[in-house]
Order: C-alpha cells, then structure tokens, then sequence
C-alpha cells in the first residue's frame, strides 16, 4: 500500500501499480504473463478517462508485462473484494486513532494483519502529482488499449509495446 503526500491521480495509481509490481509482484509470480487488476469505476482509474488508460500503456511497456483491467460498473463498488478482505482491518488498526502526520498513518497501516495471515505493508511517496492533465491526441488517435468483445468500456488490456 502506497501513502502520497500530493494528489490520487492516474499517474499515481500506476506509481503504486509499479511499486507493488517491483516489490512483491514479480518475485512472488515469476512466471506471470499478466496482471489483472479489478478496479472501481471512477476516480483516478476511471474507466472514462483517456489518461488512466495512457498512463496504465506507458506502465506496461515500462515493466514488460501485460495488464488487463476489469472496472466494476458504476455503484458495484461494494462487489469489490478488496473492499471486504482489506479495508475493515485497515480501519480497525487505525480505529480512535489521531493521524498526526503520514509516519504516524503508515504505522497504523504496517500494523494491519490477520489471524488468517493478511499483513499490509506500507511505503510513502512525496512525489508530487499533476492534476487536471490531458492525455496526448496522438493517443486517443492511435490508442494501443486492446479492449474486450464483452462490456470493453469496462474490460480491457494494455500490451507491452516494443
């Protein structure tokens, strides 16, 4: 789990993508061909949004593999298992808690885990994040995303391109 000191852009969710991916994904899955992320309909992944879908393009060339993004419609969020099996220990390691400063949250965040075996680990970045950016023209025009037969607004594929 990444904590930013700036803005929940498109460009930030795929720093944490690519962090993640560093970190453990690649050492724990060495033979995937492929991510799959299941992800909210709006925000910084917004299925709408041409920049999201350039910067998750600019991520996969950038780590070699290929990411396949499945959005949950508009107000399915709630579907979402992360919702379930993350966030309720999340929110009860941080329960009555005073966020003095994000050393303070990412503790709270480190000391998230389960019984079951569930630990969250936890990193900060300071990067500053742009807001209100555009994707290129020549994106839109030449998009790279290869996008499902069935609901492709909401399913699609960003490949590795050479």
């Amino acid at each position: 789990m990444m904590l930013g000191m700036s803005h929940d852009t498109s460009e930030f969710c795929c720093d944490c993508i690519k962090n993640w991916w560093e970190t453990y994904g690649k050492h724990h899955y060495p033979k995937a061909s492929s991510i799959l992320m299941l992800a909210d309909g709006g925000g910084s992944n917004s299925s709408r949004h041409y920049i999201f879908k350039e910067d998750l393009q600019n991520l996969s060339n950038d780590i070699g593999i290929e990411i396949r993004i499945a959005h949950y419609p508009p107000y399915t969020s709630k579907y979402n298992p992360i919702e379930h099996k993350l966030f309720c220990h999340v929110t009860r390691a941080c329960a009555g808690a005073i966020f003095t400063s994000i050393e303070r949250v990412r503790g709270l965040r480190d000391k998230t885990s389960t019984s079951t075996g569930l630990k969250v680990f936890a990193s900060i970045t300071d990067k500053i994040y742009k807001t209100a950016r555009k994707a290129q023209e020549d994106f839109k025009k030449n998009m790279p995303i290869v996008f499902d037969d069935h609901l492709g607004k909401w399913n699609y594929r960003a490949v590795p391109q050479a």
